[in-house]
């Protein structure tokens, strides 16, 4: 994904890019399942190079939409926070999801988080592990619009 955002950036014939997922839902984060098979399977954190999920130490000089639809949780959540805005269905769910098995987030949500909505609402969602709706988040101005299902 790094790649395909940087080819992006430097290509003059494009503008804006939007970032959306496949089969109904945004992207759910990493498979816990795999990495709990073995230690060689956890995202590496290192201080150089791409971020674990790629994109998320880029600094893009054009913008990025995340057009969420179904799951923007764990990771999944950290690219939306990466994107400059979001926009959601009505029946999305967002959420730091990963908390409830013992991960962190790794790509940046924990300093993105509370500086897009309010640090009550971000350590809310950091600490608890719970699943929030569209309606909440749009209440928390972590979407900037709503949209129908599957439009």
């Amino acid at each position: 994904m790094a790649k395909v955002f940087s080819d992006f950036d430097h290509n003059p014939n494009y503008k804006i890019a939007v970032l959306t997922g496949a089969g109904g839902s945004f992207c759910s984060g990493a498979n816990l399942k795999l990495i709990a098979q073995t230690s060689e399977n956890m995202p590496q954190l290192n201080l150089t190079g791409n971020a674990p999920l790629g994109v998320s130490r880029m600094i893009m000089s054009k913008q990025v939409i995340a057009a969420v639809e179904g799951y923007a949780v764990a990771s999944g959540l950290e690219l939306a926070l990466w994107c400059d805005l979001r926009v959601a269905s009505e029946d999305s769910v967002f959420g730091v999801l990963c908390r409830r098995f013992g991960m962190p987030l790794v790509d940046g949500g924990t300093i993105r988080l509370p500086r897009l909505i309010d640090q009550s609402y971000a350590m809310d969602m950091i600490l608890t592990g719970r699943e929030v709706s569209t309606k909440e988040v749009k209440q928390m101005v972590l979407v900037n619009r709503l949209y129908g299902n599957g439009k």
